[in-house]
């Protein structure tokens, strides 16, 4: 079934300011980059010149450029300047297309699918994340083995004496991501068994799912 409605689609403090990066919700493509001023964007992997992911590209200021031909889009999504011809007065209906989007739990969450109108954001405790873990299963069989239903896009488990918080982002039938966040103050110690945690979750899953 395809996600819709918000979906973490990174740990918040995996993507720095001037930094982005490519994730995929059931299939869909999307770029998420952080301005210089620490905003937060997602947007359609797709520079809508020649095609190429924006992910690839560079943030310079509150601009992203792609890596192709360099053209910038400002953060609205609107192209602003093309290297080839700097004199241009680009027309406005360059501009690649945005999904709503929201940091909450030590999350970037997207609103999908693509176009849709986003309500409010899911408001969540503050946390610290810890870890993204891509896991080759479905997000029914990770749910399955921890015993624990998905609700609005979010697992909690308790492991190692401490109450997590994992946001599930389906990449596809057979992939999916769980960012798993801690709450503030978790000991060192306490973070090392989480992380061996998540090791053990991902083998046992896609162990099982290699004997289905």
């Amino acid at each position: 079934m395809t996600q819709s409605g918000w979906v973490p689609v990174a740990l918040s403090a995996m993507i720095e300011a001037g930094t982005s990066a490519g994730v995929v919700v059931d299939g869909a493509e999307i770029v998420v980059w952080r301005d210089i001023s620490g905003k937060a964007h997602a947007w359609e992997d797709r520079c809508p010149h020649r095609g190429m992911k924006m992910s690839f590209g560079f943030v310079r200021g509150d601009h992203i450029a792609c890596l192709y031909h360099g053209w910038e889009y400002d953060e609205s999504g609107n192209c602003q300047y093309i290297p080839a011809h700097p004199d241009l007065e680009v027309p406005k209906s360059i501009c690649i297309s945005r999904y709503g989007v929201a940091e909450t739990g030590g999350m970037i969450w997207a609103h999908v699918p693509l176009g849709s109108e986003a309500g409010a954001a899911p408001e969540l405790a503050e946390a610290e994340g810890l870890r993204s873990l891509y896991v080759d299963a479905s997000v029914a069989a990770v749910a399955s083995a921890l015993g624990s239903d998905v609700s609005g896009s979010m697992l909690t488990v308790s492991t190692a004496d401490v109450a997590l918080s994992i946001g599930v982002q389906p990449i596809s039938d057979t992939q999916c991501a769980l960012h798993v966040t801690v709450p503030m103050g978790t000991s060192v110690e306490e973070k090392n068994a989480v992380l061996d945690w998540c090791e053990a979750l991902r083998r046992q899953v896609e162990n099982s799912e290699a004997m289905a």
